[in-house]
């Protein structure tokens, strides 16, 4: 692409995104610098999936000087814009982007993306597998963990583009999608934003759509049904509690229904959804939304729904050893999604809590902990933070607390705690940043340490 032959790129930030980036700007002609706080050492992994590439790197911090050397800026979704090498480079005047705003700006289809504090990822997934029923062509790319930014560009203007979107990645943009959806809008993130700044990011999902563009909103979160306002788009809304004010999807005695243009169709039942919990319910009809404003007919709604099967690290079963099972759900990094995991079961539960706090309220988590858990372990920087909050909930019976300094050792008494027919749930209700690159990683350490688990198990004989 012309534009970018010979631009002295900048790419700020060596994680997926910074990765995709400097492979593509240099594919282009661009002449990629690559810096990053982290060592050459720290990075070995990601600097060898760019050995192909021909990238200058400056690493082991990020130079507010090397704004002097760059014609633009290309930030992975880690990186604050407070950074004083960004604020460098905005006092002069280089343009800013990424991976999110190069797709909103190159992919010649039509895109629908989805963003939320929580549901994202289910939702993205659904929505992708919905398009794959249906035959319709898309590549899904995002905070899902994947930019092929190449695929993106040399779509066709009859692609799709299944997007999912984090509220970083919606710092720098001026364009939303086609279909943009909102899962909900509820505190989070409270160590990094203010409570209105992380509004308002959300709120730019829908905030650059024009007529003709479709916003899909929850009509059950206060915030997210009044960003109808803060559009141009059509607002289609999605409900668990029932009737909506036009189209969408909605549950009404147990069905999941779909309304176009006033016409109703029955979906499917709720109860033939293969995914635990309410909060997933709610994240079939905001997929179940999204795939009628992309014009796809509702049995491969129907079809797409009754395989899905749990995306990794969100209460995914790992493993059962001694009559007891071990679920992953390392992906609730707040209060709120450790709940939701919590009520998604009726067996007795062993929480496991911990992690790095994000400055959220504690009350609700901790009486609800009191009430439905056998034990909470905690673990993790958190960790002491959790017990107390437990420690303090405001019932008259409470469950055993066990403290713990990290997610082995919390394994282990989590292991010797429970009894056949419980469940090990971990659902830390803080990030993983800890101890971990990222709640992934934490999620893969869980398993292993449940693989090991069954292993020594299998050596007893029981």
């Amino acid at each position: 692409m012309p534009r970018f032959r010979g631009l002295r790129a900048l790419v700020v930030g060596l994680g997926i995104e910074g990765t995709a980036l400097a492979r593509f700007l240099a594919a282009q002609g661009a002449q990629v610098t690559v810096t990053d706080a982290k060592p050459a050492e720290a990075l070995a992994a990601r600097m060898a999936e760019l050995a192909d590439v021909p990238v200058h790197y400056r690493l082991g911090g990020t130079d507010p000087a090397l704004a002097a050397e760059a014609d633009a800026l290309f930030l992975s979704q880690s990186v604050p814009l407070s950074l004083p090498l960004v604020v460098e480079a905005r006092r002069r005047g280089l343009p800013l982007g990424s991976a999110l705003t190069l797709t909103y700006e190159l992919f010649p289809g039509r895109i629908a993306a989805v963003t939320g504090s929580s549901g994202k990822t289910t939702t993205t997934a659904l929505v992708s597998a919905i398009f794959t029923a249906a035959r319709r062509r898309h590549v899904l790319a995002g905070n899902i963990g994947r930019w092929p930014l190449a695929e993106l560009a040399a779509a066709s203007a009859e692609d799709w583009a299944v997007l999912e979107v984090s509220h970083t990645q919606l710092q720098l943009t001026t364009r939303s999608p086609h279909v943009a959806c909102v899962t909900n809008v509820t505190p989070n993130h409270l160590d990094q934003f203010t409570w209105e700044a992380y509004v308002d990011l959300k709120r730019n999902h829908v905030r650059h759509q024009r007529p003709g563009d479709i916003a899909v909103l929850n009509l059950d979160n206060p915030i997210t049904r009044a960003f109808a306002t803060d559009t141009a788009a059509a607002a289609h809304f999605f409900s668990m509690e029932g009737d909506l004010p036009g189209d969408g999807a909605f549950l009404r005695s147990g069905m999941v229904v779909c309304r176009e243009q006033g016409r109703e169709m029955t979906v499917l039942p709720a109860a033939e959804i293969p995914l635990r919990g309410r909060h997933n319910v709610e994240n079939v009809l905001a997929a179940t939304a999204v795939a009628a404003a992309a014009g796809i007919p509702m049995t491969a709604v129907a079809a797409a729904v009754r395989v899905f099967r749990p995306v990794a690290h969100r209460l995914e079963p790992v493993g059962t050893v001694n009559g007891v099972t071990y679920v992953n759900d390392s992906i609730a990094t707040a209060p709120e999604r450790t709940l939701a995991g919590m009520r998604s079961f009726s067996e007795p539960l062993v929480l496991l809590l911990g992690g790095r706090d994000k400055h959220l309220p504690l009350e609700e988590l901790a009486a609800e902990c009191a009430r439905r858990c056998r034990a909470v372990v905690t673990f993790g920087e958190a960790g002491p933070l959790f017990a107390a909050a437990v420690a303090a909930a405001r019932v008259d019976e409470k469950p055993t607390v066990e403290e713990t300094r990290t997610l082995d050792e919390a394994v282990a008494a989590a292991a010797r705690l429970a009894q056949p027919g419980d469940v090990v749930l971990l659902s830390p209700a803080g990030t993983s940043f800890d101890a971990y690159p990222n709640f992934e990683h934490r999620g893969e350490h869980f398993r292993r340490l449940v693989q090991a688990l069954a292993t020594r198990g299998a050596g007893r004989g029981v």
